[in-house]
């Protein structure tokens, strides 16, 4: 018997027959005729059916699904496409796509916009309708003398929708939309002046916009003690003070203006209480940029305040440890410097950054080269909205006040020890030079609870027997979420 290449063809019984099997299988695997045979086959008999295979259950090509709209398995091309970007054919006497117009959605897209349209048209539609009920609580305040600002009911109302939230959208998100929806609703009861601590673009600034929204008009005051003047003489509806750095601690000047609003009798009521009251607490988040209008590698001097180069000081050293740092008397002046700043050639740019907030960079059109740089990533700051009016008991709240213990042994823990057998936890302790008499002090306390609540009103009578002077600041709601 002849084999393909003309070899005698071993029989089975031979015991050299495995052998030699291998050895046929190698000269065909080296033989042009072998491969030519296969390709034919493949050709011929095993593609067709490949590609009905492929095919079936497709129907035409206008039924295929567009790539978009397939979950992709991996974002590596497959060997057999890789490099190149020939579509696959189309099926036998299927029918062609029509090539879309240049620029025109698919029609799924289109559809899920028309829904979106359709959505905003009954949001606004709601809107208006919520907006004319808020026309009538405004007149029905104004009549009655009631604040048109409620930091009671705002926590009632973020509360309620928060609670209604059930994604995607995050809750930062909702609180967002709401607070602007209420900032709009202010303008429709009664127009508010909100004061701050200046100039424009302070972290000040950024608080009174982020938690009264956008539509209420802000007074850039100078000073914090220019905040509570204004405050008091009704120049502003509102002003907004920082009290408490989770870095640095007590903001000295905001105590120091709450001692010189407490001491004269006249900005007293006849209750003992102060005319400028603290109505609510906000909390913020301080993030710090490097902001320029310059490449990163061109900055030569860096402008700030002192505290914000203590917050900012190991990135500083990694990042500029030749940059010349340059004290100024706020972060928002820094910015307003580096958008006057020019070049040699007079352009806008030159070689100096200043540190302080995006909103600030946005305000003056200065960039920010790098978000986020401070130390601490959890840095806080807790400011304090002064009003002349008292907040209303909200069910989580805290009653700041300022004492001057009596100047006897254990009067100071006296005091205390009064909030500690009406189990009134105490969340803050301050003190600061009493300004009257040299090494005297007054105290600064923050108590959780109302100051209308039973075991409170108390309490305050209870220490007031240990102090020269007591004065309660205010009750207001607990921050419950960072701005």
């Amino acid at each position: 018997m002849q084999g393909s290449f003309g070899k005698p063809l071993r029989t089975s019984t031979d015991p050299h027959n495995r052998r030699d099997r291998l050895i046929g299988r190698k000269r065909l695997a080296s033989s042009p005729l072998y491969w030519s045979v296969i390709a034919r086959h493949f050709h011929r008999l095993i593609r067709p059916k490949i590609r009905k295979t492929m095919y079936a259950g497709w129907g035409t090509v206008d039924n295929v699904r567009p790539m978009a709209a397939r979950k992709p398995t991996s974002t590596r091309p497959s060997s057999r496409t890789r490099g190149t970007s020939s579509p696959l054919r189309p099926v036998p006497g299927a029918s062609s796509p029509t090539p879309a117009a240049a620029g025109a959605p698919p029609a799924a897209l289109g559809k899920l916009r028309e829904g979106i349209d359709r959505l905003d048209r009954q949001l606004v539609k709601i809107l208006n309708e919520r907006s004319r009920l808020v026309v009538k609580v405004g007149a029905f305040k104004r009549g009655q003398g009631i604040p048109i600002y409620a930091p009671h009911r705002e926590q009632e109302v973020l509360a309620k929708v928060l609670a209604l939230n059930t994604g995607p959208l995050p809750a930062r998100a909702i609180e967002g939309v709401y607070r602007e929806l209420m900032s709009g609703s202010f303008a429709l009861e009664q127009p508010l002046k909100i004061g701050y601590l200046g100039p424009a673009g302070s972290f000040s600034h950024v608080a009174a916009v982020r938690h009264f929204g956008s539509s209420v008009e802000f007074a850039n005051l100078h000073e914090i003690a220019g905040v509570f003047t204004e405050v008091q003489r009704g120049h502003v509806d509102y002003g907004l003070v920082p009290i408490e750095n989770s870095t640095i601690g007590g903001i000295t000047e905001s105590l120091d203006a709450f001692i010189a609003a407490g001491h004269a009798e006249s900005d007293r009521t006849g209750d003992g209480r102060a005319k400028v009251n603290v109505y609510a607490e906000v909390l913020l988040g301080v993030h710090h940029a490097l902001l320029a209008n310059c490449a990163p590698d061109r900055v030569e001097k860096i402008y700030s305040k002192p505290e914000v180069f203590g917050q900012c000081r190991t990135w500083l050293a990694t990042q500029y440890p030749r940059a010349e740092l340059v004290p100024v008397a706020s972060s928002s002046r820094a910015v307003q410097m580096v958008a006057e700043a020019t070049d040699p050639a007079g352009k806008v740019g030159g070689p100096i950054a200043a540190i302080g907030n995006a909103f600030a960079g946005a305000l003056y059109g200065v960039n920010t080269l790098f978000p986020r740089i401070e130390d601490d990533p959890n840095n806080l700051t807790r400011f304090y909205v002064i009003s002349r009016s008292r907040a209303q008991r909200s069910g989580d709240d805290k009653t700041s006040i300022m004492f001057a213990a009596a100047n006897k042994p254990g009067a100071l823990v006296s005091v205390l020890s009064v909030f500690n057998r009406a189990k009134i936890n105490l969340t803050h302790i301050d003190k600061r030079p009493s300004k009257r008499t040299n090494w005297q002090y007054t105290f600064f306390i923050d108590a959780q609870g109302h100051e209308s609540d039973g075991p409170m009103t108390k309490a305050i009578a209870a220490a007031r027997k240990h102090c020269k002077d007591l004065v309660v600041l205010g009750s207001y709601p607990r921050a419950k979420r960072v701005l």
